[in-house]
């Protein structure tokens, strides 16, 4: 019999690790080829990690909750291989013969040496965890254990995560904290840890504890955060402290695709097979207006900023748990509407399943999230770093309106919505921010009520 190392497959270009949050199959069971044979969970999504083989789970080689870096071993799968025929009758039943012998203590040791590899990847300091990527970027950067353990994580548990490494470099080598090192000879060790962590977490507030504990009373009831509402948490935090957020709000008359949509959808739905809804509609006008306006589909890396080819839409859509995710429409603007309804129904229905794969939510380069799916006609939304801007579709309402004709005003029945344009005021001025958004609304309110779909 041979062997199959299943590895960690690449989840995409930002994903280095996985937290692995559940076993499906046990050391014995069957499993087929494309079969999931484990849950894991990064930063971005949940996924699944399916058999490449048909076989038999033989080694598991990680617990639920380790981390597990990209391209490492989870398991050992035993797989039916090619073997020379013997003579049964010319060996007794409990006799193996040598190539038989020779496979199995090839597996053995395979097995033997695995185990041996996980136990130095997951080898920690006390009750502390260390990735293999931290200890590499330790034994590179030369940091001692005593270091190591003094620096405060900001992971899952307090684990060190690359950026905690890179930000604790960044403040070693620095001169104020080399001078403030050399200036304090006569202080105590634990004096100088302390400082160190002071000056971290100050350029980190992420990482620092909170000024005061929250009371709790009788009666009340406490809810640990789930892992992805954690993780939420911390981006929007970070988004806040990041980026300059300015509003520009913009009120837009629908009225001429209220009244398209309720002529087309139903042919459209026996046709197509799904429902035609406002969201694609507003997705196109939205990468027309990047094409216009390109500044608004960039992003900020430090002094740089950096100017996107493509324009990939990020979607924001609601979980049945209350949480959100972000799936990204690659290169919307090449779409047409129907294309793009596809497309907007496919991750939809796909984020409120949890299948969405994690190629599907990154790469965007702009966000829209449509705060009327609740009833609010406008809202403030959080810029998705490291982009800068995000707009928000209010909800769409019947109102009295003045209505300007060649035979004068009057008043009458129209429907609209408010979009409201979030942008990063560091790079991006109130001009082009109210540009942008009122052509948006330029786009919407210009719908040709001809149109085939």
């Amino acid at each position: 019999m041979a062997t199959f190392e299943l590895k960690l497959p690449k989840m995409g270009e930002s994903v280095a690790e996985a937290t692995l949050t559940n076993w499906l199959k046990e050391v014995g069971d069957t499993i087929e080829a494309d079969e999931a044979v484990l849950e894991i969970a990064t930063d971005k999504v949940d996924s699944e990690v399916p058999s490449e083989v048909d076989g038999v789970l033989l080694e598991k080689l990680f617990e639920v909750d380790d981390v597990i870096q990209v391209g490492q071993t989870i398991a050992i799968i035993q797989i039916e291989g090619e073997a020379s025929a013997t003579n049964t009758t010319e060996a007794s039943d409990n006799e193996m013969t040598a190539p038989e012998v020779k496979s199995v203590a090839a597996v053995q040791e395979t097995v033997t040496a695995a185990k041996e590899t996980i136990q130095t990847t997951i080898e920690s300091s006390g009750d502390r965890f260390y990735s293999p990527l931290v200890k590499n970027m330790a034994k590179e950067e030369g940091i001692s254990q005593q270091e190591l353990d003094a620096i405060s994580g900001s992971g899952k548990d307090g684990r060190v995560t690359k950026n905690d490494m890179l930000l604790y470099l960044e403040n070693r080598t620095s001169p104020s904290l080399d001078a403030q090192q050399t200036t304090s000879g006569n202080q105590s060790a634990t004096q100088q840890k302390a400082e160190q962590k002071t000056v971290v977490e100050a350029k980190n507030p992420a990482t620092a504890k909170a000024a005061a504990p929250v009371s709790v009373n009788s009666g009340d009831e406490i809810i640990e955060m789930t892992r992805m509402g954690k993780l939420i948490s911390h981006h929007m935090v970070a988004s806040v402290q990041t980026s300059a957020h300015v509003q520009s709000f913009v009120e837009c008359d629908v009225t001429n695709i209220w009244n398209w949509r309720k002529k087309v959808k139903d042919g459209f739905a026996k046709r197509e097979g799904e429902n035609l809804t406002f969201t694609p509609i507003f997705m196109e006008a939205v990468a027309k207006a990047l094409k216009d306006y390109p500044m608004m589909n960039i992003a900020v890396d430090g002094d740089k900023i950096i100017k996107r080819k493509n324009i990939n839409l990020g979607m924001a859509a609601a979980l049945p748990d209350g949480n959100l995710i972000v799936p990204v429409i690659k290169n919307a603007d090449q779409l047409n509407l129907v294309g793009m309804s596809k497309a907007v129904n496919d991750l939809a229905g796909r984020a409120r399943t949890n299948a969405l794969k994690p190629d599907e939510i990154q790469g965007g380069t702009y966000t829209v999230t449509n705060v009327g799916t609740f009833g609010s006609i406008m809202g403030t939304p959080i810029i998705n770093q490291p982009q800068v801007g995000i707009l928000a579709l209010g909800a769409i309402r019947k109102v009295p309106a003045v209505i300007e004709t060649p035979d004068g005003d009057f008043i009458g029945i129209r429907y609209k919505m408010f979009l409201s344009h979030s942008y990063d005021h560091r790079v991006v001025n109130g001009a082009l921010g109210g540009q942008f958004v009122k052509a948006v609304a330029d786009y919407l309110e210009a719908w040709d009520v001809k149109r085939e779909v």
